[in-house]
Parts: structure tokens; C-alpha cells; sequence
């Protein structure tokens, strides 16, 4: 059973600490002075038998056995805050918090999302975007229900609930006349040409550089880093520009003739996508209604795939 002598105000205190790596900063935020702060967490760390935060000039950081607290504490406030808001807010609009990586903004999500609408009307999402790193570090402290995208490979996924949904490759698109679109993207031309690609420390820039190391040691000029789906396609249409995509973003786009696919294999397999869950969280009834649709709409992708 939870010992008596924890009140809600430490975990409230330690959870803003931890997020905010400062005990000054946390009380502010809290509106309390820095002293109480301090002995607040004094206080936790006396009925936990455990040092929470390693204290140094230029703020605090987590210790193990404050990571661990952690990882259990934030979903638990996330989950009772949601029990407050259901008693006192019951006639409020239902509301699904979800995180989405760029590699699902275009094809995926936009289908499941209007099938949500259209079976259980009423509900509204929420949706946050960013890397999977940000993605995940924010499901993992409860404050999102799902994140959706191709993740498979991010460290933060430890500990969470990774369900695939189906492979995609990623792809190197141009715009429709582009020189290398003609069958003469050989690998001096590839080498030359301006790559539009995603940032750093992100999954799919990874995979990016792998095929560079491997077609021996690439290191093209790079015209522009994004995670922006619609910012790329732009540049793309408009300049002799090179983009690694995700299928699913380009999809419509090769269909129409608009871009072009560059016969370059930049992965052996395609990678993992799919929905990733807190299992200590549990799911609101939109948030479950979403899951469904998200596996429904992939099944009927991987089918055309597969066609």
C-alpha cells in the first residue's frame, strides 16, 4: 500500500523538479518559495530511504532510484488529474492526447482521425508533434495517451508499449523532370546532388547516414534539415532538390506524377510503424477508439502494398 506519509504534494514537487532539472525553477512553478521546495523534497526522499536528485551548481539531476520513482509517479498524477477532470467536468467534450511523428502526418494519421470522427463524433485530439525522442519522453511521464509513427529503433522506447502496424520504407523522391528521375541517378550524381533529409538525432536521419557509410562514405551537400512534411514537398517541387521521405507522406504525390521515386534502395527493410503506449496509463475511451482506427487504416495500407 502507498505509505500514508506521502502526500501529494511531493510527488507534485518532484515531478516538476525532475522536469525542470532546478529546485528554484519547480517552485515557481508551483508557486512556493525555494526553501519549502527543498524540504518538500527532503521530506520524499526521508520516506523513500532513497537520494532522489544528484545536487550540483547549475541545478539537479535524476539518480537512479529517482528515475525509477519517476517512471511510476507521472503517470500516476496524469491518471488521477484525469479522474478530477472526469468527476468535475463530466458534460466536457472528450479529449484524446496524442503525439505523432512526421512519417504518419500525410497518409496515416489524417484517414484514422477522420474515421474517429465519423464513429464516435464528439471527441477532440489533441495531437503534438516533435521527434520521437520528445515524443516519448512525454508518454513515458503520462502527459500524452499514445504516439503514433515509425520509432522502432529510438532508445526512449524502453519501458513503453510498442505495437508495429506495418513496414514502410523510406524513399528518395524528386520533383516530376528532374535529371535524376531520367535513369541517371548513378552514384557520383546521387553524391553531388542537394539532399533535403531530417534532422539530427532523430530515427530516420540515422538510417540516412547508415546508407551513406555504406555506399562508401557519402557526404553529399545537404540543402535542407526538416521535419516539416510540407516545408520538404515545397522545397522539393521547386528546386533540383533530393528528399528522403517516408512512403507514406509521398504516397498521392507519386501516384499523381508530381514527384517521382529515384530507384535508390536506402534500406534493406522498411522500418517499423506503428503506436506506442504507457501500459501504467490506461486509455480513455477515445484514445482506445483511435487504436482502432489506426490498425483498421493500416491493414487496408498494407494491403495496397501488398497488391
Amino acid at each position: 500500500m502507498l505509505n500514508a506519509r506521502v502526500k501529494l504534494r511531493h510527488l507534485m514537487a518532484f515531478q516538476e523538479v525532475a522536469r525542470l532539472q532546478s529546485m528554484a525553477r519547480a517552485a515557481q512553478t508551483l508557486s512556493i518559495t525555494q526553501p519549502a521546495m527543498s524540504k518538500t523534497i527532503r521530506e520524499l526522499e526521508e520516506i523513500v530511504g532513497a537520494a532522489l536528485f544528484e545536487r550540483s551548481p547549475s541545478g539537479v539531476t535524476l539518480t537512479a532510484a529517482g528515475a525509477t520513482l519517476l517512471r511510476h509517479a507521472g503517470p500516476a498524477l496524469r491518471s488521477l488529474d484525469a479522474g478530477f477532470r472526469a468527476v468535475h467536468q463530466t458534460s466536457a467534450q472528450a479529449v484524446v492526447r496524442l503525439g505523432a511523428l512526421s512519417s504518419v502526418e500525410q497518409g496515416l494519421l489524417p484517414r484514422a482521425l477522420v474515421r474517429l470522427a465519423q464513429t464516435l463524433p464528439g471527441v477532440r485530439v489533441q495531437v503534438t508533434t516533435g521527434s520521437s525522442a520528445y515524443l516519448l519522453s512525454r508518454l513515458g511521464l503520462g502527459e500524452l495517451e499514445m504516439v503514433v509513427g515509425r520509432m522502432s529503433e529510438a532508445r526512449e522506447i524502453r519501458g513503453l508499449h510498442f505495437e508495429p502496424l506495418y513496414h514502410e520504407p523510406l524513399v528518395l523522391v524528386a520533383r516530376a523532370g528532374h535529371a535524376l528521375a531520367a535513369g541517371d541517378a548513378d552514384a557520383a550524381a546521387l553524391a553531388a546532388a542537394a539532399w533535403v533529409i531530417p534532422p539530427a538525432a532523430t530515427t530516420l536521419r540515422e538510417q540516412v547516414e547508415r546508407f551513406w557509410v555504406e555506399q562508401g562514405g557519402w557526404c553529399p551537400p545537404i540543402a535542407l534539415e526538416t521535419l516539416s512534411l510540407s516545408l520538404s514537398r515545397r522545397y522539393v517541387l521547386a528546386t533540383d532538390a533530393v528528399w528522403v521521405a517516408p512512403l507514406d507522406a509521398v504516397r498521392e504525390d507519386l501516384a499523381s506524377g508530381v514527384l517521382v521515386r529515384l530507384p535508390v534502395a536506402l534500406e534493406a527493410h522498411g522500418g517499423a510503424l506503428g503506436l506506442c503506449t504507457n501500459l501504467s496509463l490506461p486509455l480513455s475511451a477515445g484514445a482506445e477508439r483511435l487504436q482502432a482506427c489506426l490498425r483498421e487504416i493500416a491493414d487496408e495500407v498494407s494491403d495496397v502494398d501488398e497488391a
